[in-house]
């Protein structure tokens, strides 16, 4: 049912020693939909996905997945839960049916049921021609739907997928998200992955970033970039630093330095570039206006870009 909360999280905390990876983090996650945890490496999504699918018990707070508590019913919890991991957890030595069946047999399923759902997986993710195929014969892409298959077997409510598209290339990285959206609308799946690409956080319905062990923010894609409130203009100079100060006393502007150029927020960007050429003459070598990207957001909030991280 849409807007009900299939996962909860409140003041979650944990951590290793006197390092927090996870920081009272407070939010849900509605049935039914696409969620994006967004962040660098090291801001705590990993931790996140371990807690959510009862690798680790969480130091402080308490998380649920589908009404259950992941640390005091955490057998009521595996049961409702798909698992994509981040490494393969394939056996590439066995064939894409054996893989299933292997699975199937965790969850307590033989004969014909079994063989059924197995049968059903593969032709809904055109695997049916690989079924007796070595996996690691198969392509990064192709190993990635035997995985989607193996991890909705036993079709639970909600499928947790830890950086799914790691090692993929592009197309296989949408197919992965055209998967997602069929789980979504044919089947009410939910999905929640963590992610640190800008793109793949943008493709889904809701995002949350995550960085230095905190939740900073929450909502869709739209509303994420809605926060810049105008455009994104981005100076190349030889001297930036200075270029930025000087914006900054004659504009009021809030321009800083970023990877070398100079970075403003403002609406209606392509009014306020001329006026910028013009109040400086020869010093500026290149400008470009875009629109906000989740990218921008997420400098925008926490003052670094993605990659930079410093998390834990």
């Amino acid at each position: 049912m849409a807007g009900e909360a299939i996962v909860e999280l409140t003041s979650l905390t944990h951590r290793y020693g006197d390092r927090v990876a996870l920081d009272r983090v407070t939010m849900t996650v509605d049935r039914g939909i696409i969620f994006a945890l967004l962040g660098p490496n090291g801001g705590g999504k990993t931790t996140l996905f371990r807690i959510l699918t009862t690798l680790i018990t969480p130091t402080g707070g308490n998380a649920k997945v589908a009404g259950a508590d992941v640390a005091g019913e955490p057998n009521r919890v595996r049961g409702r839960i798909g698992i994509v991991f981040q490494k393969p957890s394939l056996d590439g030595r066995l064939t894409v049916l054996e893989n299933l069946t292997h699975q199937g047999h965790l969850y307590g399923l033989s004969g014909r049921e079994l063989r059924g759902k197995s049968e059903e997986l593969l032709v809904r993710f055109h695997l049916a021609d690989r079924t007796h195929d070595r996996v690691d014969k198969l392509s990064g892409g192709l190993q990635r739907r035997v995985e989607l298959a193996k991890g909705l077997l036993h079709r639970p409510e909600v499928l947790i997928l830890d950086e799914p598209s790691t090692g993929l290339d592009p197309a296989a990285r949408a197919d992965l998200m055209v998967h997602l959206r069929e789980l979504r609308d044919r089947d009410g799946v939910t999905s929640l992955l963590t992610t640190h690409l800008m793109d793949e956080a943008d493709r889904c319905d809701r995002v949350g970033i995550l960085d230095r062990g905190r939740l900073v923010t929450l909502g869709t894609p739209a509303d994420l970039k809605s926060i810049i409130g105008g455009d994104v203009i981005t100076i190349q100079s030889r001297h930036p630093e200075s270029l930025a100060v000087r914006a900054n006393e004659k504009f009021s502007c809030n321009a800083s330095v970023v990877d070398s150029a100079v970075r403003i927020e403002r609406e209606r960007g392509h009014e306020f570039v001329p006026q910028l050429i013009q109040a400086f003459p020869g010093e500026i070598d290149s400008v470009t206006v875009g629109k906000p990207t989740l990218e921008d957001v997420f400098l925008h909030l926490t003052g670094h870009r993605l990659w930079d991280g410093g998390g834990r």
